[in-house]
């Protein structure tokens, strides 16, 4: 549909038209905002955290780990110079020399899911896999954020979430605490 609507503009004189071909599916799993009937079925953006640590895959174990320790948390989510999710940091890999980068003691190809994933079954699969957090990226790898399983449960369960997405005037949205 949207190369004809693109066409359709053109032909009609606009001079600016965009076509967008990744589509509404794509549009829906960057996490970004949509109108229109939703699904009333809880999804990962509903529990995704935008404050996870981040480590850059150059800089040295120490430098990562003390950042780890301000925020408390002993993992971390290594991201490249374009923010995409290339590994993870956790236990035992902090026992190691603190002078080594973190490329080179990294988990690579951590699992990612897109905001717009059912919540449900991914707990599910955490909780069976006993996995406490996930990374959720955009499709292209971006990350966004992390679910951590307790705030799932938390939600899924009925409690909501320390942070919710929340659209703005001339912005794409941003992450705001209740």
């Amino acid at each position: 549909m949207s190369p004809r609507a693109a066409c359709r503009l053109e032909a009609l004189g606009f001079q600016q038209v965009y076509d967008y071909t990744l589509g509404i599916a794509d549009w829906k799993a960057a996490g970004l905002p949509v109108e229109g009937d939703h699904s009333p079925t809880q999804v990962v953006a509903d529990a995704t955290r935008s404050d996870a640590p981040v480590a850059a895959p150059d800089e040295q174990l120490g430098v990562a780990w003390a950042r780890a320790q301000r925020t408390g948390r002993d993992d971390m989510i290594v991201v490249d110079c374009d923010g995409v999710v290339v590994g993870r940091l956790r236990d035992p890999v902090w026992q190691q020399s603190h002078d080594l980068l973190v490329a080179a003691v990294m988990e690579l190809g951590p699992t990612t899911v897109r905001p717009n994933a059912p919540l449900v079954p991914l707990v599910e699969r955490m909780q069976k896999r006993a996995t406490d957090l996930v990374s959720v990226t955009t499709p292209q790898g971006v990350l966004l954020g992390v679910l951590l399983r307790a705030d799932a449960e938390q939600l899924i369960a009925g409690d909501p979430p320390d942070q919710i997405w929340e659209d703005c005037d001339g912005c794409p949205g941003h992450w705001s605490t209740q």
